[in-house]
């Protein structure tokens, strides 16, 4: 994805077209996620994980290709471990992610202020995983109770974070 075409969007100005939608197809994250990372503004087609204190499969999606797709782990909301440090988060911008959207915590705040990519967790924890190789990848998961799919879009910007099925500015 074009990164200058990241920067024309504005999460309000979305929410201003799409408020009326009922469908269920535009969906605001709560805003109970934190910015961690180096960008503020990014946005790109979700690929998912969901895994409990365990981040191999977060080390794999970060060390391949990002193509500048945002990777959304659903971490259970654990406040016990950090699922992404300074490692991963530098892994993650080499290798072309444009976020990581983490419904659980981060480590190495100051390494991953220094990435440049977007990454938003609930918090900061210094205690690492465990590595049991656990997780699924590619499903439906849920962030904060909103649901979140492999292909849908993620805005994210300094209001907040929506998704929707399609790349959708208008």
């Amino acid at each position: 994805m074009n990164p200058a075409a990241t920067a024309s969007f504005a999460t309000g100005d979305l929410c201003d077209v799409h408020k009326n939608d009922d469908s269920g197809a535009f969906r605001v994250l709560p805003p109970v996620l934190r910015d961690f990372g180096g960008v503020k503004k990014f946005s790109g087609p979700v690929v998912t994980l969901k895994c409990f204190e365990d981040n191999s499969l977060v080390k794999a999606a970060v060390d391949s290709a990002g193509d500048g797709r945002v990777l959304v782990v659903d971490g259970g909301s654990s406040l016990r471990r950090a699922l992404l440090g300074g490692n991963l988060g530098a892994a993650a911008a080499k290798n072309g992610w444009a976020g990581v959207v983490i419904d659980g915590c981060v480590r190495d705040v100051a390494e991953l202020a220094q990435c440049h990519t977007g990454i938003r967790a609930l918090a900061a924890m210094p205690l690492p995983t465990e590595k049991r190789q656990q997780g699924q990848r590619d499903i439906a998961v849920q962030l904060q109770g909103v649901w979140v799919r492999p292909g849908d879009w993620l805005y994210a910007d300094e209001d907040g974070m929506v998704v929707m099925p399609a790349p959708g500015l208008a």
